[in-house]
């Protein structure tokens, strides 16, 4: 088990939904917070909810210079938690090139502006410890989800690779993958939402596996098996099951 209480984590995205309710949970644990967005006021008005020591680091994550200041200014940190996101939902026959871009520009390329910044870091002194947020949707194409779930699969393919690469240097890497979420994200959903978590329920999920040792939890559980078990049906039953009518 992995103990929290006393380390400090860098969260990216923590302004709203999961990242906020994921910063109460990890202040309540304990923990120093160093928290991360574009817009700072919902991340001070955060800091003054906070049981335990929290501070302010503005960051835009599409932007290289903001990400490299951001780095430098966190300062020294035990880990790194990265929920930065942004979604719109449509399908291929109606694409959106500008939301496809950012899709990928802030759920994948944002990630990798941050992590060149902070893994090397700490190879270099051989301990960390860093959290990525994947999602359900990421398993396999599905439909509607153009950017989305594209760029998710690639930060979980992303996520895999430095579990890999890592092992034994002292960096631990864990991939949480999160089914729905009500936020203001999955708000502009017009579908049905099978068990769809609050945010509270979904961070308490990403603080449990951050006490472990294991590299990913798919959640809900019972939800979960819906897309990992996409992975081993042939292209013929999954596409008939899953593919545009």
């Amino acid at each position: 088990m992995r103990t929290l209480s006393g380390k400090t984590y860098w969260l990216v995205g923590a302004s709203e939904g999961l990242g906020r309710a994921l910063a109460l949970k990890l202040s309540q644990a304990g923990c120093n917070l160093v928290l991360s967005a574009r817009g700072t006021d919902s991340l001070e008005a955060l800091t003054r909810e906070l049981p335990g020591n929290a501070r302010v680091v503005p960051c835009d994550v599409s932007d290289r210079a903001s990400v490299v200041r951001a780095a430098q200014a966190a300062g020294e940190f035990d880990g790194l938690v990265f929920l930065a996101g942004v979604y719109w939902p449509f399908p291929a026959s109606e694409w959106n090139a500008e939301q496809t871009e950012a899709m990928f520009d802030i759920n994948l390329t944002g990630a990798a502006r941050v992590l060149g910044q902070v893994v090397p870091m700490m190879v270099a002194r051989k301990s960390g410890h860093i959290v990525l947020t994947g999602s359900l949707s990421g398993y396999r194409g599905l439909p509607g989800s153009i950017g989305y779930s594209s760029s998710k699969a690639g930060l979980m393919h992303l996520a895999e690779s430095m579990h890999c690469d890592l092992r034994g240097s002292g960096v631990d890497v864990q991939l949480a993958n999160p089914g729905f979420i009500r936020t203001r994200l999955t708000d502009k959903n017009t579908f049905s939402m099978p068990f769809l978590m609050e945010p509270a329920q979904a961070a308490g999920e990403i603080v449990t596996l951050m006490r472990q040792t294991r590299f990913q939890r798919a959640f809900p559980w019972l939800f979960s098996l819906v897309f990992r078990g996409g992975n081993f049906l042939p292209d013929w039953a999954y596409y008939r099951i899953f593919g545009a009518r």
